[in-house]
């Protein structure tokens, strides 16, 4: 059996990978699959924490689906700004954003 310490190690990797591409990356595609990176880290964390305090209930895996509907929800619109800004703007910089105040 593997010991919780493992699982929360590979979601904290992960979840300090999506925070630091949240903040480095000029590219909306990219700080959008850096969004989606810290909630797979807490959807690994509902999990885990589900199987290990309570083996016998279910209500991590619940919140775990949840997250990612929620997830697969902001991903499209997220998607369909990118369209609607790359339509406007011809590229989805984060540096032209402020062309679209004019």
């Amino acid at each position: 059996m593997i010991h919780m310490e493992y699982y929360l190690i590979v979601s904290t990797i992960m979840m300090f990978a999506g925070i630091y591409g949240f903040f480095t990356r000029r590219n909306t595609l990219a700080i959008l699959i850096s969004v989606e990176l810290m909630l797979n880290a807490t959807d690994i964390n509902f999990a885990v924490f589900n199987r290990f305090l309570f083996p016998e209930e279910m209500e991590g895996h619940f919140f775990a689906l949840f997250s990612i509907g929620i997830s697969a929800a902001e991903t499209a619109i997220a998607i369909a700004i990118m369209i609607n800004i790359y339509r406007n703007l011809r590229s989805i910089q984060v540096r032209n954003l402020d062309e679209l105040k004019h």
